[in-house]
């Protein structure tokens, strides 16, 4: 039973060294040995950019099917005149 318990524990902390050599290797090799940082920092804000677009189509699609959901099932009347009316203030 305590033999079981020790090794899971040896096994825990060799698994957590590992990954912990494994991150400081990363960070190393980002921060000091990468020649070209500006193409992290590019890349980096080209995927902030898709991630912003994604969310909003996203949420667009999320918030029409709810609508279009609500209707299908007969959505309040104040609702749907409101909805006209930004309709017609758009246009």
């Amino acid at each position: 039973m305590i033999r079981s318990q020790i090794s899971k524990i040896k096994e825990k902390v060799s698994k957590d060294a590992t990954r912990g050599a494994q991150s400081e290797l990363l960070e190393q090799l980002f921060n000091d040995h990468y020649k070209y940082r500006w193409r992290v920092y590019k890349m980096n804000f080209v995927r902030g950019i898709f991630f912003g677009l994604g969310s909003v189509i996203g949420a667009t699609i999320i918030v029409s099917l709810l609508i279009w959901t609500l209707a299908f099932f007969g959505l309040p009347d104040s609702i749907l005149n409101q909805l006209d009316r930004t309709q017609t203030q758009e246009t």
